[in-house]
């Protein structure tokens, strides 16, 4: 057999599927014919299938040193440097062999998933649409620029480009479960499902698709179905931690803390809580004695949540523990006030010599927390005497306020869109029928701009400019009689400092309000308000009303 003809039989194997007949024959003439640069790269290739990286770059590395004009040879090192997380590498590679030959349309959608990976979605659509214009018809491609489009907020366009895949390919099941993302984020909840049942029918092992019907299920407040949603995802992959995780808030919802505790650790194993994420030399706290130890206790999250759980700062201190705090920013100032801490840093700034770590959302799983023990004594934060001052009197230099009972609002979460939590500021426009009432925004973010328009339906004060961080936003709320607000970190600070909460919760809340409860275990001035159908908040509004037209709330 010559050499082209032993060539073309391993081809034919490699295209076959036949991978160990195939590289006994690329050696064969590597053997034979050292700088034979095809069967070098087809040996490299073959390493790239089996998960080889190393070996398989340097294949093909010499492949493209005997003929370094052969764009497939450039494209192929591509895939192996994005397989080894060497997307700077990639993306110079793809771009190599685009050069070398621009109508590479997987080449194009390939620098598109890279691009994607070092975060320039800009550009990695540009390569996606460079890609379909070569090749109209091409499934992968319209797949990956949805994803792009969903991930730019482009939520409309994502599902056309999920529909143009289908088209091209109805029995895609990534795409199915794709596109059962992006209805879900428009809350269209129901054609999420469907088109997650329509991937789980496709492919009935996946179990990203098991996980992402799970998280549909528990929007739709079906939380029995959810629950085995997840399940399913962690029977098909059992260090599923993303789904361990979700199937927590299940479990903790429905007040089974002693469970939902232990599983809420998988956060860390996970890649969505990697911003979050800290290497320490020193130990983590794993709930042992801490007599005359130091500890630090770390935020995660946002800042309701940090507001939530630094309740259990002094109780770490109660163990004979220097506690120190590392905390947003914006929350350094308010968490100072607190007894019992010795220093509060922000995440930004060197930490001080220390013992032991905690996550401080990891506390209360640590403290065996069930909600008969939650520790709920309010307030647990006190505002700044001089900057409540400067508010009372900021609010008596209001003639509109005089005599009346100050209500606080805030409706926007600090991320919009946000169409399962938050709403429009004149959603609240019946408020203003209560009689004596004098509101004002606890507003920050995008939808405070709402706090200077007429077309609410509410007259308000807006401070917003002054509230430069959280410590400002709570003596302000001293000064307020009630609080109306959505779950947001406002809700949390007003219930942290004992104040009256009304609080308006989605059609499926958050794990920590429970089920079917009017009054919150962990703040005991709060009252909920639920929806009682996904997306309207009239009924739920109009009970505020009465009660702020009854008595203010106690």
């Amino acid at each position: 057999m010559t050499i082209d003809q032993a060539f073309a039989a391993a081809v034919q194997h490699h295209q076959s599927g036949q991978l160990r007949e195939a590289e006994a024959l690329y050696r064969q003439i590597l053997d034979g014919q050292p700088g034979h640069a095809d069967a070098m790269h087809l040996l490299g290739v073959i390493a790239l299938q089996a998960g080889h990286y190393d070996p398989a770059a340097e294949l093909i590395s010499r492949a493209i040193a005997v003929q370094p004009t052969v764009a497939d040879y450039h494209a192929n090192l591509g895939l192996v440097l994005a397989a080894q997380g060497k997307t700077p590498d990639a993306i110079a590679i793809y771009r190599r062999a685009l050069a070398l030959d621009p109508q590479l349309a997987e080449t194009h959608n390939n620098l598109g998933n890279a691009l994607k990976d070092a975060g320039d979605w800009g550009q990695a659509i540009a390569s996606y649409h460079e890609a379909l214009r070569l090749r109209p018809e091409y499934p992968e491609a319209h797949n990956n620029l949805g994803n792009a489009l969903h991930e730019e907020g482009k939520v409309n366009e994502a599902i056309e480009s999920y529909g143009r895949a289908l088209a091209a390919r109805p029995a895609y099941a990534e795409a199915h479960n794709n596109l059962g993302n992006a209805l879900r984020s428009q809350r269209r909840l129901d054609d999420a499902i469907a088109s997650y049942e329509r991937a789980l029918a496709l492919e009935p092992h996946y179990p990203d698709a098991c996980n992402n019907l799970g998280n549909a299920l528990y929007a739709k407040a079906r939380y029995d179905e959810a629950r085995s949603a997840y399940d399913r995802a962690l029977q098909l992959k059992p260090d599923f931690a993303l789904a361990q995780w979700n199937r927590a808030l299940v479990l903790l919802l429905q007040g089974d803390y002693e469970q939902g505790w232990g599983q809420w650790e998988a956060r860390w194993q996970s890649n969505e809580f990697r911003p979050y994420r800290r290497n320490f030399p020193q130990p983590r706290w794993g709930g042992e004695p801490l007599q005359g130890k130091r500890i630090l206790l770390y935020a995660e999250q946002g800042f309701g949540d940090t507001i939530h759980f630094i309740r259990y700062a002094p109780l770490v201190a109660r163990q004979g523990a220097r506690v120190i705090v590392q905390c947003q920013p914006e929350l350094v100032s308010l968490l100072r006030e607190i007894s019992g801490i010795e220093g509060v840093i922000s995440l930004h700034e060197p930490v001080p010599e220390f013992d032991v770590h905690c996550p401080l959302l990891s506390v209360p799983g640590l403290m065996n927390t069930t909600p008969r023990t939650i520790p709920a004594e309010v307030p647990y934060l006190q505002p700044d005497a001089r900057k409540v001052e400067f508010w009372r009197d900021k609010i008596a230099s209001d003639p509109s306020a005089a005599g009346k009972r100050k209500i606080g609002l805030s409706w926007g979460g600090r991320l919009l869109p946000d169409p399962g939590r938050s709403m429009p500021l004149s959603t609240l426009a019946p408020l203003a029928a209560a009689p004596d009432v004098w509101f004002c925004s606890l507003q920050k973010g995008d939808a405070a701009r709402e706090a200077g328009t007429s077309h609410s339906g509410l007259s308000l004060a807006n401070w917003a400019d002054a509230l430069h961080d959280f410590a400002d936003t709570a003596a302000l709320i001293a000064n307020l009689d009630v609080i109306v607000t959505i779950d947001s970190a406002v809700a949390h600070l007003a219930g942290a400092l004992g104040k009256p909460v009304m609080l308006m919760l989605p059609f499926s809340a958050d794990w920590r309000w429970m089920l079917d409860r009017s009054d919150s275990p962990w703040y005991p001035t709060m009252r909920l308000f639920r929806q009682n159908r996904p997306g309207d908040w009239s009924a739920c509004i109009g009970q505020i009303a009465q009660a702020l037209g009854a008595n203010s709330p106690t």
